[in-house]
Protein backbone atom coordinates (compact mmCIF):
# COMPACT_ATOMS: atom_id res chain seq x y z
CA UNK A 1 0.00 0.00 0.00
CA UNK A 2 1.46 3.62 -0.97
CA UNK A 3 1.67 5.90 1.99
CA UNK A 4 1.17 8.54 -0.26
CA UNK A 5 -1.84 10.19 -1.96
CA UNK A 6 -0.92 11.91 -5.22
CA UNK A 7 -3.85 13.53 -6.93
CA UNK A 8 -4.47 16.15 -9.06
CA UNK A 9 -6.18 19.99 -8.11
CA UNK A 10 -8.53 21.78 -9.92
CA UNK A 11 -10.21 24.39 -10.33
CA UNK A 12 -14.47 24.60 -9.04
CA UNK A 13 -14.83 28.23 -10.27
CA UNK A 14 -12.64 28.85 -13.71
CA UNK A 15 -13.87 32.34 -13.84
CA UNK A 16 -12.09 33.01 -10.25
CA UNK A 17 -9.87 30.43 -9.82
CA UNK A 18 -6.94 30.12 -7.62
CA UNK A 19 -4.33 31.73 -9.14
CA UNK A 20 -1.51 29.84 -7.30
CA UNK A 21 -3.50 26.47 -7.02
CA UNK A 22 -0.45 23.63 -7.60
CA UNK A 23 -1.37 21.46 -10.76
CA UNK A 24 -1.32 18.22 -8.35
CA UNK A 25 -0.74 17.45 -4.48
CA UNK A 26 0.69 15.07 -2.73
CA UNK A 27 -0.85 13.39 0.58
CA UNK A 28 0.08 11.04 3.58
CA UNK A 29 -2.10 8.21 3.06
CA UNK A 30 -4.19 9.16 6.34
CA UNK A 31 -4.58 12.46 5.22
CA UNK A 32 -8.19 14.22 6.08
CA UNK A 33 -10.29 16.30 4.25
CA UNK A 34 -8.42 19.12 6.87
CA UNK A 35 -4.99 18.12 6.48
CA UNK A 36 -5.62 18.28 2.52
CA UNK A 37 -7.30 22.14 3.10
CA UNK A 38 -3.99 22.96 5.07
CA UNK A 39 -1.57 21.48 2.57
CA UNK A 40 -3.55 23.01 -0.43
CA UNK A 41 -3.84 26.52 1.44
CA UNK A 42 -0.05 26.73 2.03
CA UNK A 43 1.05 26.19 -1.39
CA UNK A 44 -1.54 27.83 -3.04
CA UNK A 45 -0.50 31.19 -0.79
CA UNK A 46 -3.42 31.28 1.86
CA UNK A 47 -3.03 32.23 5.12
CA UNK A 48 -6.71 30.60 6.55
CA UNK A 49 -6.68 27.21 5.18
CA UNK A 50 -10.58 27.64 5.97
CA UNK A 51 -10.82 29.68 2.82
CA UNK A 52 -10.20 26.61 0.99
CA UNK A 53 -13.13 24.38 -0.56
CA UNK A 54 -13.13 20.71 -1.45
CA UNK A 55 -15.49 18.64 -4.14
CA UNK A 56 -15.64 15.42 -5.07
CA UNK A 57 -15.37 15.33 -8.79
CA UNK A 58 -17.61 12.85 -9.30
CA UNK A 59 -20.80 13.87 -7.20
CA UNK A 60 -19.56 17.70 -7.41
CA UNK A 61 -20.66 17.38 -3.49
CA UNK A 62 -18.82 19.80 -0.89
CA UNK A 63 -16.32 17.50 1.63
CA UNK A 64 -18.07 19.05 4.51
CA UNK A 65 -16.82 16.47 7.24
CA UNK A 66 -13.11 17.99 8.11
CA UNK A 67 -12.22 14.83 9.87
CA UNK A 68 -13.03 12.55 6.85
CA UNK A 69 -10.46 10.56 5.61
CA UNK A 70 -9.48 11.53 1.56
CA UNK A 71 -8.62 7.85 0.72
CA UNK A 72 -12.19 7.04 1.82
CA UNK A 73 -14.13 9.58 -0.45
CA UNK A 74 -15.08 7.42 -3.68
CA UNK A 75 -15.41 9.82 -6.17
CA UNK A 76 -11.89 11.31 -5.21
CA UNK A 77 -10.00 8.02 -5.55
CA UNK A 78 -11.67 7.27 -8.85
CA UNK A 79 -10.46 10.37 -10.53
CA UNK A 80 -7.62 11.16 -9.01
CA UNK A 81 -8.70 14.49 -8.41
CA UNK A 82 -9.72 16.76 -5.89
CA UNK A 83 -11.31 19.99 -6.91
CA UNK A 84 -10.85 23.13 -4.78
CA UNK A 85 -12.84 26.53 -4.82
CA UNK A 86 -12.00 29.95 -2.69
CA UNK A 87 -14.67 30.65 -0.38
CA UNK A 88 -13.40 33.67 -0.06
CA UNK A 89 -13.13 35.26 3.77
CA UNK A 90 -14.09 32.78 6.80
CA UNK A 91 -15.53 34.07 9.93
CA UNK A 92 -15.73 31.33 12.94
CA UNK A 93 -19.11 29.98 13.56
CA UNK A 94 -19.26 30.60 17.15
CA UNK A 95 -18.01 34.41 16.21
CA UNK A 96 -21.55 34.98 13.99
CA UNK A 97 -23.90 33.54 16.21
CA UNK A 98 -22.59 35.48 19.15
CA UNK A 99 -22.91 38.53 16.62
CA UNK A 100 -26.39 36.96 15.55
CA UNK A 101 -27.97 37.51 19.07
CA UNK A 102 -26.48 40.44 20.73
CA UNK A 103 -28.73 42.41 18.09
CA UNK A 104 -32.15 41.51 19.74
CA UNK A 105 -30.67 41.80 23.49
CA UNK A 106 -29.24 45.84 22.14
CA UNK A 107 -32.44 46.80 20.61
CA UNK A 108 -34.49 45.82 23.68
CA UNK A 109 -32.04 48.03 26.05
CA UNK A 110 -31.85 50.32 23.65
CA UNK A 111 -35.72 51.06 22.81
CA UNK A 112 -37.11 51.20 26.28
CA UNK A 113 -34.06 53.88 26.96
CA UNK A 114 -35.17 55.92 23.58
CA UNK A 115 -39.05 55.44 24.42
CA UNK A 116 -39.68 58.84 25.00
CA UNK A 117 -38.24 60.07 22.04
CA UNK A 118 -39.89 57.68 19.11
CA UNK A 119 -43.29 57.12 19.71
CA UNK A 120 -44.57 61.08 19.95
CA UNK A 121 -45.81 60.93 16.25
CA UNK A 122 -49.11 59.21 15.78
CA UNK A 123 -50.45 56.57 15.93
CA UNK A 124 -48.87 56.56 19.37
CA UNK A 125 -49.83 59.75 20.69
CA UNK A 126 -47.19 59.19 23.76
CA UNK A 127 -47.33 62.17 25.98
CA UNK A 128 -44.22 61.72 28.35
CA UNK A 129 -42.60 59.00 30.62
CA UNK A 130 -44.30 60.18 34.01
CA UNK A 131 -48.25 59.94 32.25
CA UNK A 132 -47.64 56.67 29.88
CA UNK A 133 -44.60 54.63 31.19
CA UNK A 134 -44.14 50.98 30.22
CA UNK A 135 -46.49 48.28 31.93
CA UNK A 136 -45.45 46.20 34.17
CA UNK A 137 -46.50 42.98 31.17
CA UNK A 138 -43.85 45.25 29.06
CA UNK A 139 -40.83 45.06 31.67
CA UNK A 140 -41.75 41.31 31.51
CA UNK A 141 -41.48 40.85 28.29
CA UNK A 142 -38.21 42.75 28.64
CA UNK A 143 -37.08 40.10 31.05
CA UNK A 144 -38.21 37.16 28.67
CA UNK A 145 -36.50 38.65 26.02
CA UNK A 146 -33.06 39.17 27.69
CA UNK A 147 -33.37 35.61 28.98
CA UNK A 148 -33.70 34.24 25.48
CA UNK A 149 -31.10 35.63 23.89
CA UNK A 150 -28.84 35.93 26.81
CA UNK A 151 -29.18 32.08 27.29
CA UNK A 152 -28.39 31.17 23.41
CA UNK A 153 -24.99 33.41 24.15
CA UNK A 154 -23.96 31.57 27.01
CA UNK A 155 -24.82 28.40 24.88
CA UNK A 156 -22.93 29.37 22.34
CA UNK A 157 -19.93 30.63 24.15
CA UNK A 158 -20.03 27.16 26.74
CA UNK A 159 -22.31 24.31 25.13
CA UNK A 160 -22.42 24.03 22.02
CA UNK A 161 -20.13 21.91 19.45
CA UNK A 162 -19.80 22.95 15.67
CA UNK A 163 -18.43 20.63 12.61
CA UNK A 164 -17.39 22.85 10.94
CA UNK A 165 -14.79 26.22 11.70
CA UNK A 166 -16.13 28.93 9.73
CA UNK A 167 -18.19 30.09 6.96
CA UNK A 168 -18.40 33.07 4.20
CA UNK A 169 -17.85 36.19 6.13
CA UNK A 170 -19.95 37.92 3.88
CA UNK A 171 -22.95 35.41 5.67
CA UNK A 172 -23.07 37.46 8.95
CA UNK A 173 -24.74 40.40 6.92
CA UNK A 174 -27.72 37.86 5.91
CA UNK A 175 -27.86 35.80 9.16
CA UNK A 176 -27.61 38.84 11.59
CA UNK A 177 -30.45 40.81 9.70
CA UNK A 178 -33.05 38.02 10.87
CA UNK A 179 -32.38 38.48 14.36
CA UNK A 180 -31.24 42.27 14.27
CA UNK A 181 -34.13 43.55 12.91
CA UNK A 182 -36.83 41.09 13.17
CA UNK A 183 -36.26 40.12 17.16
CA UNK A 184 -34.74 42.84 17.79
CA UNK A 185 -36.00 46.09 15.99
CA UNK A 186 -39.36 44.98 15.08
CA UNK A 187 -40.73 43.57 18.40
CA UNK A 188 -39.03 46.26 20.58
CA UNK A 189 -40.66 49.04 18.93
CA UNK A 190 -43.79 46.92 19.03
CA UNK A 191 -43.90 45.50 22.48
CA UNK A 192 -42.55 48.79 24.20
CA UNK A 193 -44.73 51.23 22.22
CA UNK A 194 -48.02 53.05 24.40
CA UNK A 195 -50.98 51.73 22.76
CA UNK A 196 -49.55 48.35 22.29
CA UNK A 197 -52.12 45.45 23.52
CA UNK A 198 -48.86 44.58 26.28
CA UNK A 199 -48.94 47.96 27.64
CA UNK A 200 -51.08 46.21 30.88
CA UNK A 201 -50.52 45.55 34.29
CA UNK A 202 -52.64 43.60 35.05
CA UNK A 203 -51.69 39.72 34.32
CA UNK A 204 -54.30 37.75 33.35
CA UNK A 205 -54.71 33.74 33.44
CA UNK A 206 -53.45 33.91 29.29
CA UNK A 207 -50.32 35.84 31.01
CA UNK A 208 -49.66 33.13 33.05
CA UNK A 209 -50.23 30.09 30.67
CA UNK A 210 -48.11 32.21 28.49
CA UNK A 211 -45.20 32.58 31.58
CA UNK A 212 -45.83 28.58 31.79
CA UNK A 213 -44.75 27.60 28.37
CA UNK A 214 -42.05 30.25 28.18
CA UNK A 215 -40.22 28.59 31.34
CA UNK A 216 -41.02 25.31 30.04
CA UNK A 217 -40.33 25.55 26.24
CA UNK A 218 -36.43 27.09 27.38
CA UNK A 219 -35.71 24.82 30.27
CA UNK A 220 -36.33 21.78 27.87
CA UNK A 221 -34.31 23.41 25.01
CA UNK A 222 -31.76 23.90 27.11
CA UNK A 223 -31.69 20.40 28.84
CA UNK A 224 -31.95 19.30 24.53
CA UNK A 225 -28.80 21.60 23.71
CA UNK A 226 -26.75 19.80 26.46
CA UNK A 227 -27.86 16.32 25.69
CA UNK A 228 -26.79 17.56 21.98
CA UNK A 229 -23.20 19.25 22.83
CA UNK A 230 -22.64 15.89 24.74
CA UNK A 231 -23.06 13.28 21.48
CA UNK A 232 -20.29 15.18 19.78
CA UNK A 233 -16.01 15.24 21.58
CA UNK A 234 -14.65 18.67 22.00
CA UNK A 235 -13.67 19.32 17.91
CA UNK A 236 -15.04 16.19 16.34
CA UNK A 237 -17.53 16.34 13.76
CA UNK A 238 -18.98 12.84 14.74
CA UNK A 239 -23.15 12.39 14.82
CA UNK A 240 -24.85 10.74 17.47
CA UNK A 241 -28.56 9.39 17.75
CA UNK A 242 -30.59 12.02 20.20
CA UNK A 243 -32.01 10.29 23.10
CA UNK A 244 -33.31 12.93 25.16
CA UNK A 245 -36.56 14.00 26.34
CA UNK A 246 -38.56 15.53 23.01
CA UNK A 247 -36.52 13.02 20.58
CA UNK A 248 -39.18 10.43 20.74
CA UNK A 249 -41.93 12.39 19.34
CA UNK A 250 -39.60 14.60 16.84
CA UNK A 251 -35.89 15.10 14.81
CA UNK A 252 -35.26 18.15 16.68
CA UNK A 253 -36.84 18.75 20.11
CA UNK A 254 -34.47 21.61 20.48
CA UNK A 255 -36.68 23.16 17.80
CA UNK A 256 -39.94 21.72 18.99
CA UNK A 257 -39.46 23.27 22.71
CA UNK A 258 -38.12 26.72 21.13
CA UNK A 259 -41.22 27.54 19.38
CA UNK A 260 -43.05 25.89 22.47
CA UNK A 261 -41.35 29.16 24.92
CA UNK A 262 -41.59 31.69 22.13
CA UNK A 263 -46.19 30.48 22.22
CA UNK A 264 -45.41 31.82 25.31
CA UNK A 265 -44.27 35.18 24.66
CA UNK A 266 -46.83 35.49 21.99
CA UNK A 267 -49.48 34.74 24.17
CA UNK A 268 -48.19 37.86 26.89
CA UNK A 269 -47.57 40.11 24.40
CA UNK A 270 -50.09 39.90 21.63
CA UNK A 271 -47.71 41.23 19.32
CA UNK A 272 -47.73 40.77 15.63
CA UNK A 273 -44.34 41.19 15.14
CA UNK A 274 -43.16 37.93 17.66
CA UNK A 275 -46.12 35.87 15.30
CA UNK A 276 -44.04 37.48 11.81
CA UNK A 277 -40.24 36.70 14.01
CA UNK A 278 -41.61 33.08 15.05
CA UNK A 279 -43.14 32.29 12.24
CA UNK A 280 -40.30 33.22 9.81
CA UNK A 281 -37.79 31.22 12.06
CA UNK A 282 -39.95 28.15 11.65
CA UNK A 283 -39.06 28.40 7.82
CA UNK A 284 -35.56 28.12 8.27
CA UNK A 285 -36.02 25.33 11.42
CA UNK A 286 -38.76 23.58 9.40
CA UNK A 287 -35.26 23.38 6.40
CA UNK A 288 -32.77 22.31 9.23
CA UNK A 289 -35.02 19.69 11.29
CA UNK A 290 -35.23 18.03 7.71
CA UNK A 291 -31.71 17.97 6.52
CA UNK A 292 -31.20 16.99 10.19
CA UNK A 293 -33.54 13.72 9.89
CA UNK A 294 -32.24 13.19 6.25
CA UNK A 295 -28.58 13.11 7.99
CA UNK A 296 -29.30 10.73 10.71
CA UNK A 297 -31.19 8.60 8.07
CA UNK A 298 -27.75 8.22 5.74
CA UNK A 299 -25.61 8.01 8.95
CA UNK A 300 -26.93 5.10 10.79
CA UNK A 301 -29.80 3.40 8.57
CA UNK A 302 -31.29 0.73 10.36
CA UNK A 303 -29.95 1.92 14.15
CA UNK A 304 -32.11 4.87 13.90
CA UNK A 305 -35.76 5.23 14.82
CA UNK A 306 -37.16 7.38 11.49
CA UNK A 307 -38.97 10.05 12.78
CA UNK A 308 -42.28 11.16 11.15
CA UNK A 309 -42.40 14.92 11.91
CA UNK A 310 -38.95 16.41 12.29
CA UNK A 311 -40.05 19.62 14.65
CA UNK A 312 -43.72 20.07 15.55
CA UNK A 313 -45.70 16.90 16.33
CA UNK A 314 -48.97 16.36 13.93
CA UNK A 315 -47.53 19.79 11.59
CA UNK A 316 -43.74 19.34 10.52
Amino acid sequence: MSTKLSLKLSNRAPKKPIRKLPATIELPHDATVEDAKVAIARQSGFTDYNRIGLYDPVSKQNLKNRRALIRDEAGVVQQGELVVKDLGPQVAWRTVFVIEYFGPILFHILVPLVRPYIYRIPPYAYKNEIETPMSKVQWLLFALFHLHFLKREYETVFVHKFSANTMPARNIFRNSAFYWLMAGLLCSLDIYAPNNLSARDELVPLDYVGLALFIIGETCNWIVHQHLASLRKPGGTEKGIPNCIGSNLVTSPNYMFEVLAWVGVILISRSWAVVLFICTGIIYMRSWSRGKEKALRKEFGDRYKKKRYTMLPGLI
